[in-house]
């Protein structure tokens, strides 16, 4: 690597590693190691390994990750924009993997932007539970929900909220939470050369005390039972071992469960040997700290009942039904910066007067939405119809348990209602199977077709190379595919194929 590290930061290994120290150093001459990680909603690990057009390595702590050979380009390859993979670093797929993530599960993962971790997490929940997909940060989100549809996520939800909010919102209510909490990076120094720019002697010390808060909100929104996993990409003892002590101290109700794992990681120092760590000369990865922490079961009395409200949906209602005063403070802004009625920002949020229209016209948008489902798919998505404006998401969640929050995808976004017509949307799309589809196209990723598909263009495609439903017509949305994946939406017409890839997705 170019940039010089910070002589205090070397210090501080060299007193951290002792006699490794200089095997630790070497690393950084070293380039660092690419991986992808199977994306199982849409496509089975064997399948991956048969298709893929680039050599693949196991990565020993992911059974759906590989590392990727020097060269090999997975982000210039159409099974990229279908969402056949994620490109991840090896290290970074490992906190998942101790969450241990069972479909039907509810899931919060609090720190979640750009999206790799959410991925993973709903890719273990097969399309069962919820997924709460949360970032702090307002421009972040947009790269997770972008990734969260691109990957097929049906069941999940991504808020722009502090953790405090969450928690409030949502009291003891997750089964499993994981914090990937903002660090002082230094486990990326090799990878991110900007990491180096900005550290400084008192970062870490910096980061802690946010961690250490964080820590408490994911504490109260989890099951009582529950499972929390607690990671950073940092070596900094302040930030690892450190948080976690000061948070066991003052949480008795929960206990650390040993990481174990698969001989890759190495134990935590001090008095926290069940704690775990991921070091660069140690194995193929960016270095990385996981703690597993585990609430003990028990109740206090003003825990009770939190987790049946937030079922019922009136989690941010008081008993006189009117919103609580957390959730009339929310305000919030929609993704294009204007004011968001009931703290939502939806992505879609049409003029911002989704209410009113859906008070007067809901019964309308409901019967094109249900006639769009019957005629061009032969079914309709279990969940919550949740209408912004002409817009439609389905929501694993009632709207009710989402007021007072910053909403930026209340769920599925399925398509939006014009001249009485429901569009479809692409994240409904590339959440779909074949099979799911009265009318589907597969081109071939190895052709030009794909990738003309992928630009935009139109393509002339004779009718007998559609895949249609009995008693189906041709004439109609096709849910084009490559390679057998769903890729987007087109309409077919007298041979010819119209795109509707959307203009911000296309191949460049």
């Amino acid at each position: 690597m170019a940039a010089q590290l910070p002589g205090s930061f070397t210090q501080r290994m060299k007193e951290l590693l002792g006699t490794e120290y200089e095997q630790f150093a070497e690393t950084y001459k070293e380039t660092p190691y690419g991986g992808i990680r199977a994306n199982t909603l849409k496509i089975s690990v064997k399948d991956l390994l048969a298709l893929a057009p680039f050599e693949l390595e196991p990565i020993p702590w992911c059974p759906t990750g590989f590392y990727t050979g020097e060269g090999a380009r997975p982000g210039k390859h159409p099974y990229y924009h279908t969402g056949l993979y994620y490109i991840q670093e090896p290290s970074a797929m490992a906190p998942v993997e101790l969450l241990d993530v069972q479909p039907g599960d509810r899931v919060l993962d609090l720190c979640a932007a750009p999206g790799g971790k959410s991925t993973q997490i709903a890719a273990k929940l097969q399309g069962e539970g919820l997924l709460v997909s949360n970032d702090l940060h307002p421009e972040r989100t947009k790269a997770l929900a972008k990734n969260l549809e691109l990957y097929g996520v049906r069941n999940g939800i991504v808020l722009n909220e502090s953790p405090e909010r969450i928690a409030a919102a949502f009291p003891g209510f997750f089964d499993r939470i994981l914090i990937d909490a903002p660090c002082s990076g230094e486990g990326m120094f090799r990878k991110d050369e900007d990491m180096v720019k900005q550290w400084e002697p008192g970062t870490p010390e910096k980061y802690a005390a946010m961690q250490r808060d964080i820590l408490v909100s994911a504490a109260a929104a989890l099951k009582p039972g529950g499972t929390l996993v607690y990671s950073t990409c940092t070596f900094a003892v302040e930030e690892n071992e450190g948080t976690i002590a000061d948070f066991l101290a003052a949480h008795p109700r929960f206990s650390l469960v040993p990481a174990g794992g698969t001989g890759s990681f190495a134990p935590g120092f001090g008095e926290l040997p069940e704690t775990a760590r991921l070091w660069p000369h140690k194995v193929k990865g960016e270095g990385h700290f996981m703690a597993v922490l585990r609430h003990d079961g028990s109740l206090v009395p003003e825990e009770e009942g939190g987790d049946r409200d937030i079922a019922l949906g009136i989690a941010a209602r008081n008993k006189s039904g009117k919103a609580s005063p957390s959730a009339k403070a929310a305000g919030g802004k929609t993704e294009r910066g204007r004011g968001g009625k009931g703290g939502r920002a939806f992505g879609k949020s049409g003029n911002g007067s989704g209410r009113e229209q859906q008070s007067v016209g809901e019964e309308a948008l409901l019967a094109a939405y249900a006639d769009f489902f019957k005629e061009q798919l032969g079914w309709q998505p279990a969940g919550y119809p949740v209408w912004f404006g002409e817009h439609l998401y389905i929501s694993p969640l009632p709207k009710e348990a989402l007021d007072g929050l910053k909403t930026i995808r209340p769920g599925w976004y399925v398509g939006h209602v014009r001249s009485g017509r429901f569009i479809p949307g692409h994240p409904l799309a590339t959440a779909l199977h074949p099979e799911e589809s009265c009318r589907s196209l597969s081109l071939s990723g190895s052709s030009g077709e794909a990738v003309s598909y992928l630009k935009g263009e139109t393509l002339s495609i004779p009718a007998e190379r559609l895949s249609v439903k009995s008693g189906s017509v041709l004439k109609g949305y096709v849910l084009v595919c490559i390679d057998g994946y769903s890729a987007g939406w087109a309409k077919w017409q007298d041979g010819m194929l119209k795109n509707e890839y959307p203009a911000g997705w296309r191949w460049t």
